[in-house]
C-alpha cells in the first residue's frame, strides 16, 4: 500500500494547476476512485460490507461531477470492477483507467493511475 500513495500526492498536486471544469473533476474522480481502490482487499464480512459503502458512495460522488463522456464510462465500469474487495479487482479497476485518463485528464494524470495500477498488480501477486 505504501507504493500507492505517490499517486496519489501526484493526482492530488494537478488539482490546483487545472482550472474549473470536466477535466478538473476527472482528476478529483480518479483520485476518489484510487482511493477506494487503494483500500480494496478481502477481509472479513464487516470489512466486505464497509467496502461496499464505500463503492455505493463513491459511485453516488461521481454521478455528480462533470466529467468527459470517456472517462465516465470507465469510472462506471471501474466502480463495477471494484466491488470485489480485492487487490486484483483493484488491478484491472485502476489499469482500464489509465487510457481514458490520459485522453481527458492528461499525462500527468494517467501516469499517476498507471503506477498505482502496477502497485495493485504487484500487491495481488504478493
Amino acid at each position: 500500500m505504501i507504493g500507492w500513495d505517490p499517486a496519489a500526492t501526484a493526482l492530488l498536486e494537478l488539482l490546483p494547476r487545472t482550472g474549473r471544469g470536466p477535466k478538473r473533476d476527472g482528476i478529483f474522480a480518479l483520485w476518489l476512485t484510487l482511493r477506494v481502490a487503494r483500500d480494496a482487499r478481502g477481509g472479513s464480512p464487516p470489512m466486505e460490507r464497509a467496502h461496499r459503502r464505500r463503492v455505493a458512495a463513491l459511485e453516488q460522488r461521481l454521478s455528480s461531477l462533470a466529467l468527459p463522456a470517456p472517462l465516465r464510462r470507465a469510472l462506471a465500469a471501474a466502480v463495477a470492477e471494484l466491488l470485489a474487495p480485492d487487490a486484483s479487482a483493484a488491478a484491472r479497476a485502476l489499469s482500464q483507467l489509465v487510457a481514458p485518463a490520459r485522453e481527458t485528464a492528461g499525462a500527468d494524470a494517467a501516469d499517476a493511475v498507471a503506477s498505482a495500477a502496477r502497485a495493485a498488480r504487484q500487491e495481488a501477486r504478493a
